[in-house]
């Protein structure tokens, strides 16, 4: 797996790069991905995920997870999807995370921020491999999986994730 991680430097503190890591490793595992993929993720402010929603989406508000998937066909109908190189790499796209929304979410929740950014990486990254919660079946599925990447991810804490294990 080839994951770029960003994180702003006002939160680099809060999120390690290596638990980062382990938990897109997890959800790929719960998902039984086995292909060579490639992905990012950014962990960024409300104000650049109020932007990108409402560029994107069309949506003026904040929300928590932004997925942009590269596999997705095009809603336009006009433009093609995304052509990939045929190296054998699957390029899923990128998934960005509010990190002060999730500090929020985390709060209300009563659960550390790690287990909010957790689940909601895995959420985006679920969405970038094709999962949805549009129909009541589909979710349930989506959830599953959250749940089962979840539940890894408290029994081993942040401070211990790391790449091996899965």
């Amino acid at each position: 797996m080839r994951l770029g991680i960003q994180v702003d430097e006002r939160f680099k503190g809060g999120v390690r790069e290596s638990w980062l890591q382990w938990v897109v490793e997890c959800a790929l595992s719960q998902s039984a991905v086995d292909r060579d993929v490639e992905m990012g993720i950014f962990i960024t402010d409300d104000e650049t995920v109020r932007k990108l929603n409402r560029d994107y989406r069309g949506v003026d508000e904040p929300t928590d997870v932004l997925s942009f998937a590269l596999t997705e066909e095009r809603s336009d109908g006009e433009s093609p999807p995304f052509v990939m190189p045929p190296d054998g790499l699957v390029r899923l796209g990128e998934v960005v995370v509010s990190y002060p929304r999730a500090a929020e979410q985390a709060q209300e929740k009563g659960h550390i921020i790690e287990t909010e950014i957790a689940l909601l990486v895995a959420h985006g990254t679920l969405h970038l491999l094709g999962y949805d919660h549009d129909r009541p079946e589909r979710e349930r599925q989506m959830r599953a999986i959250e749940e089962r990447v979840l539940s890894r991810v408290e029994a081993r804490g942040p401070e211990t994730g790391s790449s091996d294990g899965v």
